[in-house]
């Protein structure tokens, strides 16, 4: 376009000295050669349009927008008409109440209430891309600035209108993964009739308020202490059941001493231990009392 501008400005200039009685006539001729050569190099440049990988194109030519987008690559174009590009890879929008991680700065989380009236801050992200044969459509009916007018306003409110279903307890813990699912189906919804396509709805956090914190925290405490108290008894049982079968042991025990040995069996037990005795190299010194009682047996060390 600068070069196509420069050429008609040149072209002008050389009819409007081309007067026999201005002294500088002579240069009208190359003026306007030089004028007709970057009108031609305009024409040429405007008229070729190069789009990136990853883009679309959008002609418009005194406000009629083309229904056909232009692919990647290199394109003939009206060189009046003006080219939109689209990015068509996967975008994301996040809204969080930390600041630096949001598109937007400062605390840009979305605040809703839940069933039970408690105000539950949720932090976003919203994966999603342009389709790219709608791209001329989203031109004419939004433009492109369709995050802001589209993307944005429409995730903030159906995740509204979505979590008075829930209690925050459910909506932080056991119902989390519902609520991430009907929100999805909504917002696809929605953006599928501008022209976007919702790839990935991601909960990055959910922040309750402090007095429910507090009873979530109480009530796990509960709990792990119940869990604790459980292990206890359960260990004070198996050592009580532990202490009554060694008793029992000892018990049965002594009852066989007590009913199972005889005279004649005490005696032979002696003769086997003697008979050990005496097969043992050490020196030792055996005093034999009356018949029937044990024998003495002392080392000489």
């Amino acid at each position: 376009m600068f070069f196509l501008v420069i050429g008609i400005l040149a072209l002008a200039a050389g009819f409007a000295i081309n007067t026999p009685a201005l002294a500088f006539s002579h240069y009208a001729r190359p003026v306007k050669l030089l004028g007709i050569i970057a009108i031609i190099i305009g024409l040429l440049t405007s008229s070729v349009r190069q789009i990136d990988a990853g883009q679309v194109g959008v002609v418009s030519l005194f406000g009629n927008v083309s229904e056909k987008p232009i692919n990647s690559g290199l394109s003939f174009v009206n060189p009046l008409a003006n080219v939109t590009e689209f990015d068509i890879k996967t975008q994301n929008y996040t809204m969080s109440a930390n600041n630096g991680e949001g598109d937007k700065q400062g605390d840009d989380a979305i605040r809703v209430l839940t069933a039970d009236g408690l105000e539950v801050v949720i932090d976003l992200t919203v994966l999603y891309r342009v389709v790219p044969n709608d791209a001329p459509a989203i031109l004419r009916e939004i433009g492109p600035d369709y995050t802001d007018k589209i993307v944005r306003p429409i995730t903030r409110t159906r995740i509204r209108d979505n979590a008075v279903y829930y209690d925050a307890v459910a909506l932080y813990s056991t119902r989390r993964d519902e609520f991430q699912g009907r929100i999805y189906k909504t917002i696809e919804a929605d953006f599928k009739k501008r022209g976007l396509m919702l790839e990935q709805l991601l909960i990055r956090n959910i922040d309750l308020p402090a007095s429910v914190k507090k009873t979530i925290e109480s009530k796990i405490n509960a709990e792990q202490d119940s869990q604790k108290m459980q292990f206890v008894l359960t260990k004070e049982r198996q050592e009580a059941e532990r202490k009554r079968v060694e008793a029992q042991g000892i018990a049965d025990y002594q009852k066989i001493l007590s009913t199972g040995l005889s005279d004649r069996q005490l005696q032979y037990e002696q003769i086997k231990a003697q008979r050990e005795l005496a097969a043992s190299p050490n020196a030792k010194i055996i005093i034999m009392g009356s018949r029937g009682n044990v024998p003495l047996i002392l080392s000489d060390k």
